[in-house]
């Protein structure tokens, strides 16, 4: 972050410019104006359009169908409840017909796992946004342990990441009549006990790092207002922001974590005990998902050096707490898991005895319970669930031996197992009723070679009858950034709109996800991106030259840094498709520092400041580098005007370049939604049936 001075980035940009022909156009943006995200001049471009889009795309026969369909989808009301074990019972957030904002309920444990739960309203959405006139979109809840009676809840006015907390008492079922509460803002709260709260927040004005998160932790106690909230610790406003966690046990061991993040995955984490505030010595890139036993458990991002050992990287390893605490300098971590060649850590989280694990074996999940023996050793369990699906960790409970599991698989519907971790015994309790009839189809694992001979896997749900002569219309998605894993998941949105309809879906593993581990991600940073998107163009070249589709017949999709993606793939390859869905994208890589939460994601991309690393997002931005005259299939470009992530800049302009340049293109803006396709289900299956409408026209006609 400090690279980012006026006399370095003015320096850095110069350069940048004599290393690319394409910034000439930055120099002088005709549409910086768009960047002023609520202004009556902006949002009057927006509405004409949405306008022309809209009346585009609904005017489509098929679109009505499409609409019925992804709502229907969307308010179903035999989806499995995602439980939230709380205060002894069975908490889950529901949204349908009947609750659009939606509902905060409860259920005994035991009507749970019945077919039909009785359900008690705890909160209800609808009711408190009509109330305040607020389109408030609940956020998370952070409660007290372990009677779990005070809860803050997030609740964020149209869905973007700022929210207001306030404080919610579980037994009487209301907001506390004198509870906390903490205004708008981007920030985050735990308990540190039942009548002291800790906060990072923007204190006071401009006390916001560059990239617009906090940097300040406070202690708020009871009956206290901001103003006499009592500072623990402070970072810079040249980091990212830090981050707070409170992991408890099943024993009553706590551990109270600040995350100074530095760089975007680089961190100082730094423990809260009697007061005061120690640092850890771990590694910068390292994650700390559970804690049992009092051991503190660890995702390496990064090989650990200590003590004569190395631990790779990718592993879990445990760190007691009482050493932390006593001597934060020297920590004796204990192996868990390492990985192998074709494996990656994916999830972890505590029951009262043991830890759950979920990993990736060549992008297939796998299960496992490890438990800390009498002699300080770990052993594990695997647990035997369905092969080629994605395993992920619903719940776990600190007070009990419970833990709730999902399994998916691209036709597998979703279905949700009770794991007792005493026993590890599984029983499967609820399945999402099939939503699209799958008996016609087929998923299959092949891997392209990119461009520098590393293998790239990816999946193709294809019908069992598909005829390899290049006319099956294909859906390519990717996101590839930030080691987020690409896996096997049931869409019905995808099986109803898409599949059944002939068509073919591919979910390619390309770099920069975390498919198999660190390594994986790190292959494409900053520099090195174009290794990326060559995964991504290897992939589709694959799936043309197997016949399974052809150019004519390949649209490809992808969201936020995915939606990057596809504006370096419209840019650089427009010959290989025929649809292009932008999803609240990045696209202007000179100016995304500038814009929402820009600055956070250096790590990620690079910087303007860095000479080398300005002369390469010049040569791939997506705006910098549309060429007037060149021949681009026309893309369907959406975003939020709530998004504060992102922002809703980078569509905007890129979508006005253009129609500067006589390029066609349809743009379609939610006014409501944060990072995501609405800000309530009928929102989103709105925005859904748009996007299968483009699909439809472009790749079935």
């Amino acid at each position: 972050m400090s690279l980012r001075s006026l006399l370095a980035g003015s320096i850095a940009f110069i350069v940048m410019m004599s290393a690319h022909s394409s910034v000439n156009a930055q120099t002088h943006d005709p549409y910086l104006w768009l960047e002023q995200v609520d202004s009556p001049r902006a949002m009057t471009w927006v509405r004409a359009e949405n306008h022309k889009t809209v009346a585009e795309l609904e005017k489509d026969p098929r679109y009505s169908g499409l609409y019925k369909d992804a709502l229907q989808i969307a308010e179903a009301k035999d989806r499995i409840p995602t439980p939230n074990t709380l205060d002894r019972a069975i908490f889950n957030f529901w949204q349908d017909s009947d609750h659009v904002r939606g509902i905060w309920r409860k259920a005994t444990p035991e009507s749970y796992l019945s077919e039909s739960p009785q359900w008690t309203t705890v909160l209800d959405l609808d009711a408190l946004a009509k109330a305040e006139r607020a389109n408030w979109v609940m956020q998370g809840a952070a409660c007290t342990e372990p009677d779990e009676h005070h809860c803050m809840l997030s609740l964020s006015d149209g869905g973007e990441d700022a929210s207001t907390a306030r404080e919610f008492d579980i037994p009487s079922a209301r907001f506390a009549p004198h509870g906390f509460v903490l205004p708008h803002g981007k920030q985050a709260v735990v308990w540190q006990d039942d009548s002291t709260l800790l906060a990072a927040r923007e204190w006071h004005p401009g006390e916001l790092t560059t990239s617009g998160y906090p940097f300040v932790v406070k202690q708020l106690a009871r009956g206290d207002t901001l103003s006499q909230a009592h500072e623990v610790f402070r970072g810079t406003k040249d980091d990212v922001g830090v981050a707070l966690v409170v992991l408890n046990d099943g024993a009553g061991h706590r551990a109270i974590l600040i995350s100074r993040e530095v760089t975007t995955f680089e961190s100082e984490t730094y423990l809260l005990t009697a007061g005061k505030v120690a640092k850890l010595a771990l590694p910068r890139k390292v994650t700390i998902p559970a804690l049992i036993d009092n051991q503190l458990i660890v995702n390496l991002a990064e090989a650990w050096l200590v003590n004569g050992t190395t631990f790779k990287t990718g592993s879990l390893v445990a760190v007691d707490g009482s050493e932390a605490a006593r001597d934060p300098l020297h920590l004796k971590p204990a192996l868990l898991f390492a990985p192998g060649p074709r494996e990656s850590f994916d999830s972890a989280a505590a029951t009262r005895d043991a830890l759950v694990v979920t990993t990736f074996d060549n992008v297939r999940g796998r299960a496992w319970v490890y438990r800390r023996e009498p002699d300080h050793t770990w052993k594990r369990t695997p647990l035997n669930l369905a092969d080629n699906t994605t395993i992920g960790i619903a719940d776990t409970d600190l007070h009990s031996s419970s833990a709730y599991l999902t399994v998916a698989g691209f036709l597998q519907p979703t279905s949700l197992w009770l794991l007792d971790t005493k026993n590890n015994h599984t029983l499967e309790i609820k399945t999402l009723p099939a939503k699209f009839d799958a008996s016609h189809e087929a998923v299959e694992q092949f891997e392209a070679t990119s461009s520098d001979g590393t293998k790239v896997p990816y999946f193709v749900v294809h019908p069992r009858s598909m005829k390899l002569d290049g006319s099956n219309p294909t859906i390519l998605y990717a996101y590839g950034g930030f080691q987020l894993s690409m896996t096997p998941y049931y869409s019905a949105n995808i099986g109803k709109l898409w599949l059944e309809k002939g068509g073919v879906f591919v979910l390619a593993n390309i770099r920069g996800g975390g498919e198999f581990g660190p390594a994986w991600h790190e292959a494409g940073l900053k520099t090195h991106r174009q290794l990326i998107y060559d995964d991504f163009a290897a992939v589709a070249r694959d799936l043309i030259a197997r016949r399974i589709t052809s150019p004519r017949r390949l649209g490809i999709e992808g969201g936020s840094n995915g939606g990057l993606l596809m504006g370096v793939e419209f840019t650089q390859h427009p010959e290989l498709w025929n649809a292009v869905d932008i999803q609240v994208p990045l696209l202007d890589m000179l100016r995304f520092e500038k814009i929402a939460a820009g600055t956070s994601w250096v790590g990620e991309y690079g910087s303007v400041a860095n000479p080398d690393e300005a002369a390469f997002l010049a040569k791939i931005s997506p705006y910098a580098n549309i060429k007037k005259g060149a021949k681009y299939p026309e893309p369907f470009i959406w975003t939020t005007t709530k998004d504060d992530r992102v922002g809703p800049q980078h569509a905007r302009k890129f979508a006005a370049r253009l129609s500067e340049y006589s390029i066609p293109y349809l743009y379609y803006e939610v006014i409501e939604g944060g990072h995501a396709a609405g800000a309530n289900l009928k929102e989103k299956a709105h925005t859904t049936a748009l996007e299968m409408t483009y699909f439809a026209r472009k790749l079935m006609d």
